[in-house]
């Protein structure tokens, strides 16, 4: 757990008065109530003359910015609200971050990384000294009263966030230093902010009008699939996707999606040559694999390229710059990358990049026959610290130019977006990766399990979740493989295979099969504890079972009716019971249960 000192800072120069605990509508209506600073490129109060329109529609809050002067300002962020010292310390939260790999929960006085990967640590990101800045999505959950959810139901333009502290809690957009003209204005992103009992019924609300800015992507069911990465890496070879592909056609057909993940080009940014890999010729493993009856899936990072690249040797111009005009170095300003660093970034505002972006995809699509395309790094084309072709655009902007491009070229085929910006995918991408890579380990069992269920809710709703690979094989308990297994079926999102299937055991091939298909929407559990799901699919009534302690536990579930209980993966008749049933679960195991109606 990450622990972080707070200040406050002056209240009184921002209108706070309230310094005593209060109720979740105190807090509501002091942060509405609050009066709006923005702030210059110098780190400045703005004048007077620029000024902040809020208009609240019931829950829902359109946001203006207006240069009423007659001087341009460059303008680098706004408060747009601000509560102070009415929900205690203690008041437990949860919070997205910019880019799919941090999430934060914990109390306002102690916040808790879920993950390894930081916006602020290990991306770069800027943030205020004394504050922790989360995006998106703020979840409250006051002891005293109602939950309270935060949200910014668009991302078109510009990056929305919260800051907050022990104390006090901030809603703020990154104006990028934009200049605003006299007479003009920014559209800032809309807020929502509702409260109520089950926080269930909040998320409905606050999806339902997400897709009233960003109309989800539409893709019938949750794809399924087999991925080489976890089992054969950036080495991947040719016949080891022959191999898997005979057993899969021979024993699981239903994993359709046959995903070619990394190790087929020479360089980033070089996507369509294979290099030395595959035989100089990844296409015939695609042709192969569509031959065969499955379809053919390729990993692909479109936003960035590195220093032996043709596209860096040859397309400088197409490059985010740094304040030199030379093409931006992103160690300098984020994360470098994880292989052939540093990376350079292509500029979604540039029309050559997007004229490149669309047509890489297109042949892709067209003539290699790829259905199905994981873009990763797509963080990178939100790149912050960097100028863009575009001397007006925003990074939000500069990524969905770049993935409208990318859609453009890739007609009906499959977009997961994967190490992406979250908000900014909303409406671009049909699938989103929920947590961090997979390992086999107990340690990212857990981790990635808590990352996936707390963004279950997404399932269904924004895009078809991703929560990794399902991986069976490997040194470890059968009872944490269980877990690993009983969690992601919970999930109800998309189901790809992280195992060499040719190593695995028919008992865990069973396993494989009955996760299969994807229940398609996400087991409802009760509280963030994520002990006891329950979920209802073709099979029929579910219960999911979840222990996270190394020791045993019993967990009881409760029954509306006369019910047999059975175990879903190996049919095994757990008897009949009714009002409850109770199950002595081991340490770090998972199951999934049948539940039969009896009369």
């Amino acid at each position: 757990m990450k622990k972080y000192s707070w200040f406050l800072i002056p209240c009184l120069l921002l209108g706070i008065i309230n310094t005593r605990a209060g109720t979740p509508g105190q807090f509501v209506q002091t942060l509405k109530s609050s009066t709006p600073m923005v702030y210059t490129a110098d780190g400045r109060i703005a004048p007077g003359y620029i000024k902040v329109i809020r208009n609240w529609k019931n829950d829902q809050c359109e946001i203006r910015i207006v240069n009423t002067g007659s001087r341009p300002l460059r303008l680098k962020e706004v408060v747009t609200g601000i509560a102070g010292k009415i929900l205690p310390p203690t008041t437990p939260f949860y919070a997205e971050g910019f880019q799919m790999l941090t999430q934060t929960a914990g109390t306002l006085a102690h916040p808790e990384t879920l993950g390894n990967y930081t916006d602020a640590g290990h991306y770069k990101i800027p943030q205020p000294e004394g504050y922790l800045a989360v995006y998106n999505l703020l979840r409250l959950y006051p002891a005293n009263g109602d939950q309270v959810l935060l949200g910014y139901t668009s991302s078109r333009r510009f990056v929305s966030k919260f800051y907050i502290s022990a104390d006090t809690i901030k809603t703020v957009t990154d104006l990028e230093n934009l200049e605003l003209a006299p007479g003009t204005g920014f559209n800032l992103e809309e807020l929502m902010m509702i409260t109520g009992r089950d926080g269930n019924v909040l998320l409905d609300r606050f999806a339902a009008r997400i897709q009233e800015h960003h109309p989800r992507l539409q893709f019938k069911q949750p794809p399924t699939g087999w991925c080489s990465w976890y089992c054969f890496g950036p080495k991947v070879t040719a016949q080891n996707i022959y191999d898997n592909l005979d057993y899969i056609k021979n024993n699981i057909p239903a994993l359709k999606y046959i995903q070619v993940d990394d190790g087929y080009q020479p360089h980033m940014g070089d996507w369509l040559e294979s290099g030395n890999s595959f035989g100089g010729n990844v296409q015939q493993v695609l042709h192969t694999i569509r031959e065969k009856g499955f379809e053919p899936a390729i990993w692909v990072a479109p936003f960035i390229c590195d220093s032996n690249s043709a596209v860096y040797r040859n397309h400088k111009d197409w490059l985010v710059k740094d304040a030199s005009g030379a093409p931006l170095r992103s160690d300098l300003v984020t994360f470098g990358g994880w292989r052939l660093k540093p990376w350079y970034v292509l500029d979604g505002t540039n029309p050559a990049v997007q004229q490149h972006l669309e047509q890489l995809f297109r042949t892709m699509r067209n003539e290699w026959g790829v259905t199905y395309f994981k873009l990763d790094a797509n963080f990178w084309g939100a790149i912050h610290g960097g100028h863009f072709y575009d001397t007006q655009a925003t990074r939000v902007e500069a990524y969905r130019r770049g993935m409208e491009a990318i859609l453009k070229g890739s007609g009906d085929a499959f977009i997961l977006g994967c190490n992406h910006p979250l908000w900014p995918s909303l409406g671009l991408i049909h699938g989103s990766r929920s947590s961090m890579d997979i390992k086999r380990s107990w340690s990212v069992f857990e981790r990635s399990g808590r990352e996936n269920l707390y963004r279950a809710w997404q399932n269904g709703r924004l895009w078809w979740n991703d929560p990794d690979c399902l991986v069976l094989t490997g040194n470890m308990p059968g009872n944490e493989f269980n877990f690993h297994a009983a969690l992601l079926y919970a999930t109800g999102g998309m189901l790809l295979s992280g195992d060499d299937l040719t190593k695995i055991s028919q008992e865990r091939l069973h396993v494989l099969r009955k996760a299969l298909p994807p229940a398609a929407k996400a087991a409802a559990f009760e509280g963030t504890g994520f002990e006891i799901g329950q979920l209802t699919t073709t099979a029929g009534k579910q219960v999911i079972l979840l222990n996270w302690q190394s020791s045993s536990k019993k967990l009881t579930v409760k029954l509306d009716q006369r019910y047999q209980v059975s175990d879903y993966w190996t049919g095994a008749d757990l008897g009949i019971h009714n009002g409850s049933f109770v199950m002595d679960l081991a340490g770090h195991d998972g199951r999934v249960l049948l539940l039969t109606p009896k009369k």
